[in-house]
C-alpha cells in the first residue's frame, strides 16, 4: 500500500509518510508560513487563524520534524517555563527557584516570556503542547481552559501550574485570601476604619485573580471588626508603578481621603506612595499605605506588606514536574497551597 492509499484509508503512517506541514496548511486553509508562525511565533498570528491551524494539527496528529528529532534526545530533558516575566518581577523570583531545582539535573530550562493575557488567551499556551519540543511545562499565572487543557492532556505533556488552578493539573498556589485577611487584621488592629483599594481591572468574569482573593480576605477582616465596607473606596488603575502614580492623583480628587490605602502589589503601592509624597501628603500620618508580595522593593521603601515565598513556590513546582518526568506511570494530581506572611513596615 502506498502513501496515498494509506492516507485515504486513515491507516497508520510510517516515519517515511508522516503528516507534513503542507497537509496541515491545506486542512486549515492557510499557507505553510502561517502554520510555522502558529507553532513557533504564535503571538504573530491572530487568535481565529491560530485556533484553525491548531485544530488541524490536532486532527492530523502533526509533530514538526525538528521536534521529532528533539524527542529522540538521550539523557537530557527539556522543560518550558511560561510567564509574563517582563511585566511582573515576582515571576523572575519564582524562576530562580525553578533553576535551583533543576541545577543538578539533566534538564534544559527554556523560558517563554509573554505579555500579560486575559484568562484563556495565551498564544504560547495554546501552541506549545502541539510543538513537541518540550518534555514538561511549568505555567505561571496563566489560566488553562477549554481546548488548551484538552490539548495538553491529549498530548500527554506533563504540566504543573503556579499561581493558577485547574482540577486536571498539579498546581502550586498561594493562600491569597489568608494573606488579605492577615493584612486586614493588622490594619484594623492599628485603628484604621476607612479603606481605599487600588487594583487593576479584573481580567475575566470567569476567572478570579489572586488580587480578588486578597480583597476577599481583607474585607472579611474588616467586617469581622464591625466596620462597614460600604465606606471603602475602589480605584481601578494600570497594574504597575505608573498606575500607582496615576492613582495617587485620583485619590486626592475624592471627597475624603481614606485612612489607609491597600494596593494590589508592592510596585503599585510604591507608585501610590511616591505620588502622594510628591504632592506633600505625609505617609503614614495623613494616609497609610500597604502593599502585597514582599519583594525587595517593599524593604527599600519600608512598605507594610504580605510576603509570598516566591522562590520556594518555583522550586516546589519544578520538583513536582521533575517527579512526573521520572515516574514510570502517571502520578496523581496534587494541589499544594502555601501560606504568606505579614510583614509590618513604616507605612501602615
Amino acid at each position: 500500500m502506498n502513501q496515498d492509499e494509506r492516507k485515504a484509508l486513515g491507516g497508520p503512517r510510517t516515519p517515511k509518510d508522516r503528516v507534513t506541514i503542507y497537509e496541515v496548511a491545506q486542512r486549515a486553509g492557510v499557507s505553510i508560513a502561517t502554520v510555522s508562525h502558529a507553532m513557533n511565533r504564535p503571538e504573530k498570528v491572530n487568535a481565529a487563524t491560530r485556533d484553525r491551524v491548531l485544530e488541524a494539527v490536532d486532527a492530523l496528529g502533526f509533530t514538526p520534524k525538528a521536534s521529532a528529532v528533539s524527542l529522540a534526545r538521550k539523557g537530557v530533558g527539556r522543560i518550558g517555563v511560561l510567564a509574563a516575566f517582563s511585566a511582573y518581577p515576582s515571576y523572575l523570583t519564582r524562576l530562580t527557584g525553578v533553576m535551583d531545582a533543576c541545577r543538578d539535573q539533566a534538564i534544559d530550562v527554556v523560558v517563554y516570556d509573554e505579555e500579560p493575557q486575559q484568562a484563556g488567551t495565551s498564544p504560547w499556551l495554546s501552541s506549545l503542547p502541539a510543538t513537541g519540543r518540550l518534555d514538561g511545562l511549568l505555567v505561571m499565572g496563566a489560566t488553562i481552559e477549554g481546548r488548551t487543557a484538552e490539548r495538553l492532556l491529549e498530548r500527554g505533556l506533563p504540566t504543573v501550574l503556579v499561581d493558577a488552578f485547574h482540577p486536571s493539573f498539579t498546581s502550586v498556589t498561594m493562600d491569597d485570601e489568608l494573606g488579605g485577611y492577615l493584612l486586614g487584621q493588622h490594619l484594623v488592629g492599628r485603628g484604621y476604619q476607612t479603606f481605599g483599594f487600588v487594583t487593576p481591572a479584573p481580567p475575566s468574569r470567569d476567572f478570579v485573580s489572586p488580587g480578588e482573593h486578597r480583597l476577599e480576605g481583607l474585607t472579611r477582616a474588616i467586617r469581622e471588626a464591625g466596620l462597614p465596607t460600604s465606606k471603602s473606596s475602589w480605584l481601578i488603575t494600570e497594574d504597575d508603578f505608573q498606575g500607582g502614580l496615576d492613582a495617587a492623583a485620583d485619590l486626592l480628587e475624592l471627597d475624603e481621603l481614606p485612612e489607609v490605602i491597600v494596593a494590589n502589589h508592592d510596585a503599585l503601592a510604591a507608585g501610590v506612595l511616591g505620588g502622594l509624597r510628591a504632592r506633600h501628603v505625609a505617609v503614614p500620618d495623613d494616609v497609610a499605605i500597604a502593599g502585597y508580595d514582599g519583594l525587595e522593593l517593599a524593604r527599600v521603601v519600608g512598605l507594610t506588606t504580605v510576603r509570598q515565598p516566591f522562590a520556594e513556590t518555583g522550586q516546589i513546582a519544578a520538583q513536582l514536574l521533575l517527579e512526573q518526568l521520572s515516574a514510570k506511570k502517571a502520578r496523581p494530581v496534587q494541589h499544594i497551597k502555601l501560606s504568606p506572611e505579614l510583614v509590618p513596615g513604616d507605612t501602615a
